[in-house]
């Protein structure tokens, strides 16, 4: 174990994590609802340090990032557990995983940040990201390789709920490049049924405060659950947010759902779903709005919004052409807010 970073000692031996948004109150011998920190004599420690459940090299087009480095490679890097427990969630195995001390070093395999580097240079990858599970609760470890990363010349990026508090990300913000964040829904009724929730409006704070105090490259992920979340009023709200908040060349993912665990009798999402809210998005005047896990649509590529021309076309996560230099347009110019 490693003694973690944000945490406030409270009296009785208690500790509040100042983490993630749950600010759990932990009692001594107790852990927060990740299970992975723990109050040991009335300080709080991490049990995960270096311990990774799974590591590969993807493309960054899979975290999704379509305006982020396109085409480049980046080394994915999880671990174990999760602050959140969504219905639906597709990673299961390792976010309702949770280890214990003595468990831990059995099931996992150790990567230092160092290692991690390494990695990332042996195999060509342009950067790493911390993703499968929420990384914020992996906060010391991904911290200190965000440092080293920077340092090595590396693009670091979060795939996130967007719980992390703002004491947190200002430690750091300084190091890191991108967040693919999901905005679940858009609405206290929706978001209840995807996940038990604190005030998810703190997740937009969060997003806000990562784009304006550290300039934080943000594109948004809404996996379109069928009669939770695919309200059509909903969906143009969040893409109002979208807009006034985050700028209307902000990228904006909308999935496919397919059935899965407690939501497993629910059906995938229609195409014709994706579509319309697509076209929701791009009527409320944002400028990059892609439907994802439907390979082959036409709504995977990236549109000029000026000359209307496809500058980056892909076919799932591989780039069929790319006509773009300095995040512009190739054919007239055009900023599109893509990070080269």
């Amino acid at each position: 174990m490693e003694k973690a970073l944000v945490w406030t000692k409270l009296p009785n031996n208690k500790v509040q994590c100042n983490l993630c948004h749950f600010h759990c109150i932990i009692p001594e011998g107790k852990t927060g609802i990740c299970k992975v920190r723990v109050n040991r004599n009335g300080e709080l420690f991490t049990i995960l340090n270096s311990y990774a459940s799974s590591v590969a090299v993807d493309p960054i087009e899979k975290k999704p990032l379509y305006h982020f480095h396109p085409g480049t490679t980046v080394l994915s890097l999880g671990t174990w557990s999760c602050n959140f427990r969504c219905k639906g969630c597709q990673n299961y195995e390792l976010s309702r995983t949770f280890p214990t001390e003595n468990t831990i070093r059995e099931i996992s395999r150790e990567i230092t940040p160092a290692q991690a580097v390494k990695l990332a240079k042996k195999y060509g990858a342009s950067g790493i990201a911390w993703t499968y599970n929420e990384p914020t609760i992996w906060f010391e470890y991904t911290l200190e390789s965000a440092k080293l990363a920077k340092k090595n010349g590396l693009y670091t990026v979060y795939v996130t709920n967007g719980s992390i508090t703002q004491e947190a990300l200002d430690l750091i913000g300084p190091y890191l490049d991108a967040f693919s964040v999901d905005v679940k829904a858009f609405s206290d009724k929706s978001y209840r049924e995807i996940t038990p929730i604190f005030d998810w409006h703190n997740i937009l704070r969060t997003i806000e405060y990562a784009k304006n105090k550290w300039n934080i490259h943000i594109e948004i992920v809404t996996n379109i659950v069928p009669t939770i979340n695919d309200n059509e009023e909903e969906m143009r709200a969040l893409a109002r947010w979208i807009k006034e908040k985050l700028g209307k060349k902000t990228p904006w993912h909308i999935t496919r759902f397919f059935p899965f665990l407690e939501l497993s009798h629910l059906p995938p999402t229609p195409i014709e779903t994706l579509e319309k809210i697509r076209d929701i998005g791009m009527e409320e005047g944002l400028e990059f709005v892609y439907a994802g896990n439907v390979l082959g649509h036409p709504y995977e590529n990236t549109y000029c919004p000026r000359c209307k021309r496809i500058v980056i076309k892909r076919m799932g996560f591989e780039i069929e052409e790319k006509h773009t230099h300095n995040g512009r347009c190739d054919f007239c110019g055009e900023d599109l807010n893509i990070v080269e």
